[in-house]
C-alpha cells in the first residue's frame, strides 16, 4: 500500500491533492477487493462507492458532520478510511467488525443501519436536533448527509422522510442518491423507470451544462443561491419529483469522477435547506467480473480475485430457499390461483425460476414490505392464493398489515419466512429471532417450523390448503440434506410427531425434548446420550395438546428447544398450554432452551449456536445440569420429609 497505509482517519484525506485522492481511490478499491475476497462479504456495492466515500469524507468534517449510509452494506470503504483498515480481516466474523455501520463500533458510524430506507429519516432527526441545540448557524455549523441507493428509494419510508424534510428550510440536510440501477435484484417499479428517465434525454445531456454552473471549481454561488431562494426550477429543466418534495435537486453526475464529486459536494455544503444530489455509480466498478455480474458478486464467499467465483467441485446440498422455489413452481403448475410475491429478494428467496416460468404470476413489489403484505391480501380477497416470500427480519416491517389486512380478515395468505433463526455473518440486524413470538399471538394464524426439507415442502402445501393466514419459517442455508421430493400432500394441522422413545436418563429422570424446526436435528443427537424422548413439534400454533398431555404423564422433565428468543417463543407456548390444560396434566418441570434476551452478533452460524448452547453438546450439558438440580431438590425434599417423620415419631 502507498497512500492508503498513511490514512488513519478522514482528516488525513483532507491533506491530499486531487491527484493523490484519485490514486488513493485506486488503492482503496484494490485493497477492498482482496480484503472481501479473503473474508467474504458484500463486494459489488462497495466497489461502486469508493470515489463517493472518498469525496464525502474529504469535503465534510466527519465525525462532527453526520454521515448515514442507508442499508450500510456499501460502507466498507467508509470503514477502511475511518480507522478500521487493519480490522477488515475480521469482517463479519465472530468477535470481528460488522458488515454494517454500528454506533458502538466507531464514532464515524453515526447511525446503525442494515434495513433499507431509514437514512433520510435518521439524518432528518439529527438535523432537527442540531437546530434545536443551536448547531445550525454559522460557517462551522453541523451538516447531515444521507446516502441512499436507488433500490432503497422505492420504499415508502424514504418518501415519508422527504415529505417531512421538505418543509424545514433552515436545516442542513443533503441526500445523496447513489444510483447504480440496482438494489440486490434488478430494479423494478415506476421509481426505477423514473430514475432511468432522469439519466436520459434532456436531463442527461444537460448534465454538461450543469457542470459549468453548479459543479465548477469556482461556482457562481451567489447567483445559484438567488435562484434557489426565488424558487427557480431545477437547473436541468422542469421540476423533478424530488423538488416537489421541497428539495433542491442537482445532477445526475458521475459518481466515479472526483473532479465532479468534490466540487459538487463543496458547493452543496454551503447551501441551507434540504438538498438532493443524484450520482450515477456502477456496481462492481473496477473489477470486470463484478461489473458483468453484480448479482453473483453482491455477497460472495471467499474467492481468488484472479480467478473469480468458481462452481463447487461437488454439488452442494439444496438450501431451504431452493426447496421453497421448487415447491412454488410445482404448486403453481398444479393450481392456477397460486401467485408469488417478493419485496425485492428474488434471488435470496429462491424465486428466479418461478419468475421465469410464471412471469404473469410473479410480483416483485420492490423494497416495500408493507405493500407486499397488503397487495397479497387484496389478491386473496379475489380468490387467488398468494405466497409472500419474505425474510423473517423484513416481515417485521409489515407486521401491522399482517394483523390488520390479512389476519383480521382471515385471508388465505401464505408467508414463506426465510432466514428464520440466526443468520451467521449478517448478524443481529438480519436474524429471524422474533417471528414465532409475534406470529403466534395473532388470531387465525397457523405457524409451522420444519425439521427438514421434505417437511418444509409438506408444510408449504399445508399452508396453501388452509383457508386463512399461515406461515412456514425455515432457516438460512441447507437443511439435513434429505431430498425434498415432489409431493404436494399437506400435513394434518396441529399434529406433532414422536421421533424417539426415551428411557430413564440423567439422575434417574425421564426427559422429553420438545424441539421446533431447526433444533430437531441437534435434539436427536443430544437425546442419544440423554436417553431422552424427542418430539418434533412441527406446529408452533396450534400446538398438539394431545401430545403434550401424553408426554407430560410419562416423563419427569420437559425441555423445549427453539432457534428463537425464549421470551414469548414456542417454549412459552408449551408452558401456557400446560397451564391451560390444568388437571389434565401432572405438575412437571419445564425448561426452555433458546436465544437469550439480548441481540446475537455476527459470526459463523454453528459457532453462534454453540456459544448459546443450542448445539447437541450444549443441549446435553444444559439438560444434565437441570436434571441434576431437579434431582438435588427432590433429594432435599425427601430428606426434609424424613426428618419431619422422625420428629413426629419422637
Amino acid at each position: 500500500m502507498g497512500l492508503l497505509s498513511d490514512i488513519q482517519s478522514p482528516q488525513d484525506l483532507r491533506l491530499l491533492s486531487r491527484r493523490q485522492l484519485k490514486d488513493l481511490s485506486e488503492e482503496l478499491r484494490e485493497f477492498l477487493l482482496h480484503s472481501v475476497a479473503g473474508t467474504g462479504g458484500h463486494l459489488s456495492s462497495n466497489l461502486g462507492t469508493v470515489e463517493l466515500t472518498v469525496a464525502i469524507h474529504t469535503v465534510f468534517q466527519t465525525p462532527f458532520d453526520r454521515l448515514i449510509w442507508d442499508v450500510g452494506h456499501q460502507s466498507y470503504p467508509h470503514k477502511i478510511l475511518t480507522g478500521r483498515r487493519d480490522q477488515m480481516a475480521t469482517l463479519r466474523q465472530l468477535d470481528g467488525i460488522s458488515g454494517f455501520p454500528r454506533r458502538c463500533e466507531s464514532e464515524y458510524d453515526h447511525f446503525g443501519t442494515a434495513h433499507s430506507s431509514t437514512s433520510i429519516s435518521a439524518a432528518l432527526g439529527m438535523a432537527l436536533a442540531s437546530r434545536q441545540k443551536g448547531e445550525h448557524r454559522g460557517p462551522n455549523r453541523r451538516r447531515h448527509v444521507a446516502v441512499i441507493g436507488d433500490g432503497a428509494m422505492s420504499a415508502g419510508m424514504a418518501f415519508e422522510a422527504m415529505n417531512n424534510a421538505g418543509i424545514h428550510k433552515d436545516i442542513d440536510l443533503l441526500v445523496i442518491l447513489n444510483d447504480n440501477e440496482m438494489s440486490i435484484s434488478p430494479p423494478v417499479g415506476a421509481m426505477a423507470n423514473y430514475l432511468a428517465r432522469l439519466m436520459t434525454g434532456r436531463f442527461y445531456s444537460a448534465a454538461r451544462e450543469l457542470g459549468k454552473q453548479v459543479l465548477s471549481a469556482v461556482p457562481p454561488m451567489l447567483d445559484i443561491a438567488k435562484r434557489l431562494e426565488g424558487g427557480a426550477k431545477s437547473l436541468v429543466g422542469s421540476n423533478t419529483l424530488f423538488e416537489e418534495f421541497g428539495f433542491n435537486y442537482f445532477g445526475p453526475i458521475d459518481g466515479h469522477d472526483l473532479d465532479a464529486l468534490i466540487p459538487a459536494l463543496q458547493n452543496l455544503r454551503e447551501l441551507k435547506g434540504p438538498q438532493f444530489l443524484h450520482v450515477i455509480t456502477k456496481k462492481g466498478q473496477g473489477y470486470a467480473r463484478a461489473e458483468e455480474d453484480p448479482i453473483t458478486y453482491h455477497g460472495p464467499g471467499k474467492f481468488d480475485p484472479a480467478v473469480g467465483l468458481k462452481p463447487p467441485s461437488a454439488a452442494p446440498k439444496p438450501t431451504y430457499s431452493t426447496v421453497f422455489g421448487d415447491w412454488l413452481c410445482d404448486a403453481a403448475t398444479a393450481d392456477d390461483r397460486v401467485v408469488g410475491i417478493t419485496p425485492a429478494m428474488r434471488e435470496g428467496s429462491g424465486m428466479v425460476e418461478f419468475s421465469q416460468r410464471f412471469p404473469s404470476r410473479y410480483h416483485d413489489v420492490a423494497i416495500a414490505e408493507q405493500h407486499a403484505v397488503t397487495v397479497a391480501a387484496g389478491m386473496a380477497c379475489e380468490g387467488l392464493r398468494p405466497v409472500v416470500a419474505i425474510y423473517s427480519t423484513f416481515l417485521q416491517r409489515g407486521y401491522d398489515q399482517l394483523i390488520h389486512d390479512v389476519a383480521l380478515q382471515n385471508l388465505p395468505v401464505l408467508f414463506a419466512i426465510d432466514r428464520a433463526g440466526l443468520v451467521g455473518a449478517d448478524g443481529a440486524t438480519h436474524a429471524g429471532a422474533f417471528d414465532m413470538a409475534f406470529l403466534r399471538c395473532v388470531p387465525n394464524m397457523v405457524v409451522m417450523a420444519p425439521k427438514d426439507e421434505p417437511e418444509c415442502r409438506a408444510m408449504l402445501s399445508t399452508g396453501l390448503h388452509i383457508d386463512g393466514p399461515s406461515a412456514v419459517r425455515y432457516p438460512r442455508g441447507a437443511g439435513m440434506g434429505i431430498p425434498a421430493g415432489t409431493s404436494l400432500e399437506p400435513l394434518e394441522v396441529g399434529r406433532a410427531e414422536r421421533l424417539r422413545e426415551g428411557s430413564v436418563g440423567p439422575h434417574g429422570l425421564r426427559v422429553a425434548l420438545l424441539a421446533f424446526g431447526s433444533m430437531v436435528g441437534p435434539a436427536l443427537k443430544a437425546a442419544e446420550s440423554l436417553h431422552a424422548t424427542v418430539v418434533n413439534m412441527r406446529f408452533v400454533k396450534p400446538l398438539d395438546h394431545d401430545m403434550i398431555v401424553e408426554i407430560s404423564h410419562r416423563h419427569d422433565l420437559l425441555v423445549t428447544i427453539e432457534e428463537h428468543v425464549i421470551s414469548g417463543g414456542a417454549g412459552s407456548a408449551v408452558a401456557e398450554a400446560l397451564v391451560a390444560l390444568g388437571d389434565a396434566v401432572p405438575m412437571i418441570p419445564i425448561y426452555h432452551l433458546g436465544l437469550p434476551d439480548h441481540f446475537i452478533d455476527h459470526g459463523d452460524h454453528a459457532a453462534l449456536l454453540a456459544r448459546e448452547g443450542l448445539d447437541a453438546p450444549g443441549i446435553e450439558a444444559s439438560v444434565r445440569y437441570r436434571a441434576g438440580l431437579i434431582a438435588a431438590q427432590s433429594s432435599e425434599q425427601a430428606s426434609r420429609e424424613n426428618s419431619q417423620k422422625t420428629v413426629a415419631v419422637r
